[in-house]
């Protein structure tokens, strides 16, 4: 007599999105991570002709991988909610997102004292730049403008539209420059 395998359980399985990105060892390896970026680093070389137009590039290719990884992130961590306030956003960028690509926090958050728009993200050694060589030609590259488009994409998605640029001081500092409607809505959001 043979036996017949009923198996009473109809849900599907779950698929690649719906597991979050807490579980899990979410860890790359240090040499793929530098062999894959050196070579997105000599692609957007292959067509650049200028360290400005390349930087534009590696900057514009940061703010596509900023982009789906916020949506990533909230799609997974179902329980997550999109944050409202200004500082809270910075926050979670600086501990959660900055833990989830790079394995640790970034550095300091810092509020310019001049001006209440500018917001800098400081981190000593940036993985983006610890691997990467810059011939005494092109001594200005700084490849942290991949991360600042990264940060760009990130919050301008959550609705907070801002330029945000790379620039050698104190490591690598990210210039966070938010419009002004985004300070006056945070001023508003406070006031309630």
């Amino acid at each position: 007599m043979e036996k017949i395998n009923l198996n009473l359980s109809t849900r599907p399985k779950p698929s690649i999105l719906d597991k979050p990105l807490s579980r899990g060892k979410g860890e790359v390896s240090l040499s793929c991570y530098a062999l894959l970026f050196s070579e997105l680093v000599q692609y957007a070389q292959s067509r650049a002709s200028t360290i400005p137009d390349l930087q534009n590039k590696l900057h514009d290719m940061g703010k596509d991988v900023g982009c789906r990884i916020i949506d990533l992130y909230f799609v997974r961590e179902r329980n997550s909610k999109r944050e409202t306030k200004l500082i809270n956003m910075l926050l979670f960028i600086k501990t959660t997102l900055w833990k989830t690509l790079f394995g640790k926090e970034a550095d300091k958050l810092e509020h310019a004292t001049d001006d209440e728009c500018t917001y800098y993200i400081i981190e000593k050694e940036p993985l983006v730049n610890k691997f990467i060589s810059v011939p005494k030609d092109k001594g200005s590259l700084n490849c942290g403008t991949f991360v600042a488009g990264i940060v760009q994409g990130v919050l301008s998605n959550c609705g907070f539209t801002c330029n945000v640029t790379a620039h050698w001081h104190k490591g690598t500092t990210y210039m966070v420059k938010f419009e002004e409607h985004v300070i006056s809505r945070d001023k508003q959001l406070e006031d309630k």
